[in-house]
């Protein structure tokens, strides 16, 4: 038996309306669920759950959630959320990205590419010394 795949992701969150807004109306999530508690969103084909917390504490390291978007909504999309969101670091990686924060400081980066296109690169440059294992 194996993982068949990413089920839900949920995310602590101070103020509730704050996150959903931030959610559906910058990066345009679609709700689908809400209580006092929680709301259900979706992002694609990724169902997150915004669950409200007294105490809300974001990681300090490289970890993240990486979002896609269509190629040609790139571009606006970064405009966007460069206006809205706290930056949290440059892009060092193959294919477009921007890091942002949450409005609780959870890490997030919008990603233009997918595992295909990251190995590809890779095998592209041998000398970053990754090691593409082919299945």
């Amino acid at each position: 038996m194996a993982v068949t795949g990413l089920n839900h992701i949920t995310l602590a969150v101070s103020d509730l309306g704050r996150s959903q807004t931030f959610y559906v109306d910058l990066l345009g999530a679609v709700l689908r669920a809400t209580s006092d508690k929680s709301a259900y969103l979706e992002l694609g084909s990724v169902w997150l759950c915004l669950e409200r917390a007294d105490k809300v504490t974001p990681r300090a390291d490289d970890s993240h959630i990486a979002l896609s978007c269509e190629a040609s909504d790139f571009e606006r999309l970064s405009r966007e959320i460069s206006a809205q969101a706290h930056l949290w670091k440059e892009n060092g990686s193959e294919g477009a990205s921007i890091y942002f924060l949450d409005p609780d400081g959870h890490r997030l980066e919008l990603h233009q590419g997918d595992l295909d296109s990251r190995l590809a690169h890779y095998r592209a440059h041998p000398g970053k010394g990754v090691v593409v294992i082919d299945r």
